[in-house]
């Protein structure tokens, strides 16, 4: 068996490359699927703007169901790291079994509460009597591929965490490509709209999750998913963990579903549709950029758990200065995008005059803050990968509580379009809180690790089974 990368020994500027490229390629073609479907919804003849509305009514809904996959797979994969560093390689396959299970029972669980409950979650998430069928016959079709939804993007981060980050990105690919191929066949050729959209999504998501449950169950990785060993202890250590990345997508739909919602009251019955179908856009954009920033600091979490795990601090800091500068990187390019080329972004989801200078002006406000972002994903993110949960879920909050009240003291004070000012405001402060709260907590943090590291060598009779504190 040979790895892709040496989480103990390689350079950490080239592993840190190495995983946070392909993660972050991956998340980037993982928004084709949100994208693709607005892009050709919003194409529709005659009734593309309501129906992309519709559509940005389903997508916190969608992304809600989602965060599910972040719960359990950023919950265990640390886990999983911490072990696999401690070379425990049995507690390892019994995480991975117990995530598996769990996975399959939430996508069960998610499937018939979605189905039960879709009319009255897209009434009161900001559909309106001319956008709710083009909403309900999406999310009618999306939610009955909950389980195939969260296996895709929940087990492959099992696979990325044990080094083999090109393979996760390839079955994302996979996904994304086929999606890209079946919208238009479903949408146009079988003349189903926005129903269209969603078959092709699920069948890609199938695709995806069957690709990664083949490699997961091979001989190819270090650990293989396996079945037994179940516990509630564990179960409760990975969601515990878990609920940080879980609160970051979870929250960013409702303050979503906020944004949709105040949009829909504070424009009235002559803007509120429009405004709506301009959020869309603009969250559509933000995706571009928080998707794949999330897919730099999740990929490189395996690397700052395993050497945490194996009592290597000066690998963790110098990865984690590491990560912090290609997320700077990406974000600065990201902002010189928003501000510059926007409007070649918004003509693929929209031929309407109005809308399109509307959108192209909310990208560029919304996206002020998203330099700051860099600081914000990376030490939290950080924190999650080293299995400090406390810490990240706190930091977490605090960031979602400031949106929520941006959002609807904003347009209650200064109109309408002032909630798209609530995204740069929230970014700024929040990055400056959690650099604070980094540079104040980490330094105890690594020598409290050192100190549990230096108990547990004098239990072990042979030196090779546990490596050398400290050694960089």
């Amino acid at each position: 068996m040979k790895l892709e990368n040496n989480l103990e020994k390689d350079k950490i500027g080239t592993l840190v490359l190495r995983l946070a490229l392909p993660s972050m390629l991956a998340q980037f073609v993982s928004v084709l699927y949100s994208i693709v479907d607005r892009m050709y919804i919003g194409n529709i003849a005659e009734v593309g703007e309501l129906a992309l509305a519709g559509a940005g009514v389903c997508g916190p809904i969608v992304t809600l169901i989602s965060s599910f996959a972040s719960l359990i797979g950023f919950g265990g994969s640390p886990l999983l790291s911490i072990r696999m560093g401690e070379k425990r390689e049995d507690a390892a396959r019994q995480i991975l079994a117990n995530c598996f299970m769990m996975m399959c029972v939430a996508g069960i669980i998610l499937t018939a509460a979605a189905l039960l409950l879709k009319d009255q979650l897209l009434w009161w998430f900001g559909a309106s009597e001319a956008t709710f069928p083009y909403a309900d016959a999406y999310l009618s079709v999306y939610v009955s591929g909950s389980l195939f939804a969260l296996l895709s993007t929940g087990m492959n981060q099992f696979i990325i965490t044990q080094g083999f980050a090109k393979v996760g990105m390839l079955s994302v690919v996979l996904g994304a490509v086929l999606n890209l191929v079946l919208d238009p066949l479903f949408m146009f050729t079988f003349g189903m709209g926005t129903a269209g959209a969603a078959f092709a999504t699920v069948l890609s998501q199938m695709a995806s999750s069957a690709f990664v449950l083949w490699f997961l169950f091979s001989k190819r990785v270090p650990i293989p998913i396996t079945f037994g060993g179940y516990s509630w202890k564990i179960c409760k250590r990975v969601l515990a963990l878990g609920l940080s990345p879980f609160l970051i997508i979870a929250f960013d739909s409702i303050l979503i579903i906020s944004m949709n919602m105040a949009l829909q009251h504070y424009g009235g019955a002559a803007q509120g549709d429009t405004m709506v179908a301009c959020a869309t856009i603009v969250q559509s954009f933000m995706l571009m950029i928080t998707m794949p920033l999330g897919g730099i600091t999740g990929g490189t979490q395996t690397i700052l758990g395993y050497n945490y795990g194996a009592g290597q601090i000066r690998r963790v800091r110098r990865a984690e200065m590491q990560i912090l500068k290609v997320c700077l990187v990406f974000t600065s390019v990201m902002f010189v995008a928003a501000q510059t080329v926007s409007g070649l972004f918004v003509n693929i989801f929209t031929r309407r005059e109005e809308l399109k200078e509307l959108a192209v002006w909310a990208i560029r406000i919304y996206t002020l803050g998203v330099i700051p972002l860099a600081l914000q994903y990376t030490f939290v993110d950080g924190f999650t990968g080293m299995g400090i949960a406390k810490v990240a879920v706190s930091l977490s909050f605090f960031r979602k509580g400031l949106f929520f009240l941006f959002v609807f003291f904003l347009p209650m004070l200064f109109g309408v379009r002032a909630a798209f000012f609530t995204e740069p405001l929230t970014d700024v402060i929040a990055a400056c809180v959690t650099t604070a709260v980094f540079i104040k907590v980490s330094a105890p943090i690594y020598r409290k690790r050192l100190s549990v590291i230096k108990s547990r060598q004098h239990d072990y009779n042979d030196s090779k089974q546990m490596p050398e504190v400290g050694r960089d």
